[in-house]
């Protein structure tokens, strides 16, 4: 019997991560102190990039990552759909115009082949550049979404925040993870429920040592020290607020947290990709229910397990009676109010839509037990199958 309540995902901590944040707080620095580094470096060797930039959350590295690139009043940038509200709030930030295009029926990410109907639809240089998402963990094909980048003059901006530790096999047969520079700027979050927990946090990740250095600039006033960059030098204490910039800085026992948790990392996608399986092989003989597509070429991160069927609301509300807490990702994002009175509608995006209705989000996180996970089963089969 399931005395406690099993929520969709949940952050896990060890005595290692409290003693990480302890040896923080007793120590010199509370912020903007050598931890910030350590986390920056060793995650970027994590994903594969040559920079990393910690801030204070995902949605402000976002925003960093659209200053960077330039977005100003005007300039229209395409966003999916399927997608928490900060992949296309970033652009609105800068005043850009958001463009949603559908996304593949399949993978939920945004289809390639309607981007490129999208792009040609307009002359070139109509949009400035893409945000596509690795939406639950599914890597996206950045290689193809590289070559349609350049072909068009875009920049693009990867939302991870679903997926480190994901990565897709390329045209060569090389590993390319999410984060890893084929994008470029790609962010990352450590909300609780995430891979990486640091209560809130974010990483932006880069190969481009100008992004790099703006990314820095903006994330701490539009403030800087470095004796390069200054325009005049009046000593040791000189600084120059240069840009119009933010404080997007993350603390120091923060960045300790995720060091512990990144060590980690590893062993927690072995158990996401476990229960993945567990889940598949249970629901893969009841014809009511529709488990995520993977293609072959694809290691998923697993952030979210979703699965569809016919009366969503229904199995949604019955689990929740049970003390199972599934939830639902995402509503649209074109069909928010705010985003219907720049001018999008229903019936704009049907593959997104039509996902919607039917797209329910199960518990997936390491520390689920497997009699926690048997009894989710145990409860989605006998909503679905019953008469």
């Amino acid at each position: 019997m399931i005395e406690k309540p099993i929520p969709y995902g949940r952050q896990h901590i060890t005595a290692e991560d409290i003693e990480a944040v302890i040896s923080t707080l007793q120590s010199d620095y509370l912020t903007q102190g050598p931890k910030i580094k350590e986390f920056e470096e060793a995650f970027a060797s994590y994903v594969g990039a040559r920079y990393a930039v910690a801030v204070n959350n995902a949605t402000a590295g976002l925003h960093l990552a659209a200053k960077a690139f330039g977005v100003k009043p005007g300039d229209k940038v395409i966003v999916t759909p399927m997608t928490f509200a900060a992949s296309a709030n970033c652009i609105r930030y800068c005043g850009g115009e958001v463009v949603f295009c559908d996304v593949d029926q399949d993978t939920y990410l945004m289809d390639i082949e309607k981007l490129k109907a999208l792009l040609a639809a307009s002359p070139k240089g109509t949009y400035k550049g893409i945000v596509p998402v690795d939406f639950a963990g599914y890597p996206v094909d950045l290689e193809a979404f590289r070559a349609v980048a350049d072909e068009y003059g875009l920049w693009i901006l990867e939302d991870a925040c679903h997926a480190p530790g994901g990565y897709f096999i390329d045209s060569k047969g090389k590993k390319q993870y999410c984060g890893s520079g084929l994008a470029e700027a790609s962010v990352f979050s450590f909300h609780p429920v995430k891979h990486i927990a640091t209560g809130e946090g974010g990483m932006v990740t880069t190969n481009r040592k100008d992004v790099y250095d703006s990314l820095c600039l903006y994330r701490t006033h539009g403030i800087t020290k470095d004796p390069g960059r200054l325009e005049e030098n009046h000593g040791g204490w000189y600084y120059e607020m240069q840009e119009l910039g933010f404080n997007y800085r993350i603390t120091d026992f923060q960045a300790a947290l995720g060091i512990s948790q990144l060590r980690r990392a590893d062993a927690g996608l072995d158990r996401r990709q476990q229960i993945a399986r567990t889940y598949n092989e249970a629901f893969a003989p009841i014809s009511g229910i529709r488990t995520p597509y993977v293609a072959e070429n694809i290691y998923h991160a697993y952030h979210l397990y979703i699965i569809q069927v016919a009366d969503r609301l229904g199995l949604y509300n019955y689990l929740h009676e049970n003390k199972i807490y599934a939830q639902v990702h995402y509503v649209p994002l074109h069909l928010m109010p705010y985003y219907r009175q720049l001018g999008n509608k229903k019936g704009d995006l049907p593959v997104v839509e039509a996902y919607y209705e039917h797209c329910l989000s199960l518990p997936m996180y390491p520390t689920l037990t497997d009699e926690e996970q048997q009894y989710v089963i145990e409860k989605v089969i006998e909503f679905v199958t019953r008469r």
